[in-house]
């Protein structure tokens, strides 16, 4: 059941049976020669689907920008300041726990957006306590980074050992080639990548990382790879997500 595809009675009556929603969360930026610009958000959008269709939860927006400013001196890249992000999150679940909603699960698809998500749920609950809304103090958030699914991890490893790398890998350029085959892209990639810098300015990211990559080598992706890794995670963050809604 998707948001922008239903209608507030609709939204009434979930709310009669769970206050669960999914939101993916992404991002828009480079991902190297060969990857699509918006790999993060395609990945979480299609597999927050996946665990909505599962667990018959609800799947809010995807949220397409998220915190990628390492990633600027890169064209095409957009992204929001890590203050930007904070109120955008704070409105979505305001505005959502006005109507009912308790448990929010972001199915995340951009590691750079992991701190800044958890700094947005403690303003969050904190802004919230201040409204005394309803049910405001049972409002609990979680995180489920597909990236970092226990399975996806161990066969991304057997598939790819260490030229997983860490950006524009094989796994998620893979969940894209099976979700977009006829968007596929062929680039020349050095057999030199540059891994183990620490991220800083988006000058020096580009100067230590000059083709966007990570220590990865995203010509190894297949789709028939991205869509084991599309079905190992949307089965773990479908478990995951039904545990969430039990907890008290």
């Amino acid at each position: 059941m998707l948001l922008h595809l239903s209608t507030w009675p609709e939204v009434e009556a979930y709310l009669q049976t769970s206050t669960g929603i999914i939101m993916p969360i992404g991002s828009t930026e480079q991902h190297g020669p060969t990857g699509l610009i918006g790999t993060d958000a395609i990945c979480a959008e299609a597999i927050a689907r996946g665990v909505g269709e599962t667990t018959k939860a609800l799947v809010g927006p995807t949220i397409n920008v998220g915190m990628a400013l390492h990633h600027t001196g890169f064209p095409g890249t957009i992204s929001l300041r890590p203050t930007t992000m904070i109120s955008l999150i704070q409105d979505y679940i305001t505005t959502l726990a006005k109507a009912g909603f308790t448990k929010f699960f972001f199915i995340n698809g951009h590691g750079g957006n992991i701190a800044t998500l958890k700094a947005a749920f403690s303003q969050t609950y904190a802004h919230l306590a201040d409204l005394n809304l309803a049910n405001g103090d049972r409002v609990q958030c979680q995180i489920g980074n597909w990236f970092m699914c226990s399975e996806v991890y161990k066969l991304a490893k057997e598939l790819y050992g260490n030229q997983e790398g860490s950006h524009a890998t094989p796994s998620e350029v893979a969940v894209t080639q099976y979700l977009y085959p006829e968007a596929i892209k062929q680039a020349p990639l050095s057999a030199e990548v540059a891994s183990g810098y620490p991220i800083y300015s988006a000058a020096d990211f580009r100067r230590h990382y000059p083709d966007g990559r990570m220590g990865s080598n995203p010509g190894l992706a297949t789709p028939e790879h991205g869509e084991k890794f599309y079905q190992l995670a949307v089965k773990e963050l479908s478990d995951v997500y039904t545990k969430f809604l039990q907890e008290e």
